[in-house]
């Protein structure tokens, strides 16, 4: 028989971290703790990801370029 051990985490389920009303609070495991969260986890990534790719657009061109300049600067035949 195989044993597992399984940490619970208390999620909010207003998203509210402020409102710990027995009723606002559940027990999930990490897994649907993160699933739960998935859309409050997703809006700041995204914002990061654009702010990156604005970044990039303004000091280095186009992005598709970047990567070319990357793959061409890593690979192994072109020593710095």
């Amino acid at each position: 028989m195989r044993r597992t051990r399984v940490v619970l985490a208390a999620a909010h389920l207003d998203h509210d971290p402020s409102n710990n009303r027995r009723g606002n609070l559940k027990s999930l495991c990490q897994r649907c703790h993160l699933i739960h969260d998935r859309p409050q986890h997703l809006a700041p990534r995204r914002i990061t990801y654009l702010l990156r790719r604005a970044l990039g657009d303004l000091f280095l061109g186009r992005y598709s370029s970047i990567s070319g300049f990357i793959r061409h600067r890593l690979s192994p035949a072109n020593e710095w």
